[in-house]
């Protein structure tokens, strides 16, 4: 397995990850559960979906999760997203409910699909790439962090003014990797229904990266889709 990449700049920065033996390691694992007829999400050529739909250079926005969906046909490769005509998940329920508070002219969606973010330079990013049918964080341990804190730590060093939205506490725990003084930080509740009244709902944080998104000359996302 490697990174499909649709341009050189994830490979420029990520050649010594894909090149080291814990992802190797991944690899191995993953070719095993195939062999053992395990289910994983999402499918093999979704697996690197946000790095394909959002290039490197192109990163406005990071939106951190911790690993897939892991009910049939939900996991896409991009985290919090639905294929269309899929369910829409709690978390997206209350990430749209909170789009509505902060424009109240912004129409919920039918759908739950996210690339539309993603092709505007929303990295929607989860730290874990692959999970097993129906056991939430059963691929947590084989290298998929490390990984991932890799790719989190190239997008502070590398570029400048990226919004980096982390809710709920395994995001918010990477906050270490991100460089305060270059990018801002946006920290709140995960939006899952248990979490969401007290700690997500309020936030302003579609508001607040658009603001800074302008401040820094860069264009502003535009969150509706249809």
């Amino acid at each position: 397995m490697e990174l499909s990449l649709r341009e050189t700049s994830w490979y420029r920065v990520l050649k010594e990850e894909l090149a080291a033996p814990y992802f190797r390691e991944i690899t191995k694992y993953l070719l095993q559960e195939s062999e053992q007829g395990a289910i994983v999400y999402p499918p093999s050529e979704c697996i690197f979906q946000a790095f394909n739909l959002t290039l490197f250079d192109e990163v406005k926005v990071v939106i951190l999760g911790q690993d897939p969906y892991h009910g049939e046909g939900q996991a896409h490769g991009l985290c919090f997203s639905v294929p269309k005509g899929v369910k829409l998940p709690p978390s997206l329920k209350n990430i749209y409910r909170e789009l509505q508070a902060c424009y109240p002219t912004y129409k919920v969606p039918t759908h739950g699909c996210l690339l539309a973010w993603a092709t505007q330079g929303v990295f929607l990013l989860n730290a874990i790439l692959t999970v097993r049918a129906n056991e939430p964080a059963s691929h947590a341990k084989i290298g998929w962090e490390q990984f991932t804190d890799a790719v989190i730590h190239k997008l502070s060093n590398e570029r400048e003014n990226l919004v980096f939205i982390l809710w709920g506490a395994f995001a918010k725990s990477k906050v270490n990797l991100i460089d305060e003084k270059k990018h801002l930080i946006l920290t709140a509740g995960h939006p899952s229904f248990a979490a969401s009244h007290k700690q997500f709902f309020g936030n302003r944080h579609f508001l607040q990266c658009n603001a800074y998104l302008a401040k820094h000359g860069k264009g502003e996302i535009d969150w509706q889709i249809n």
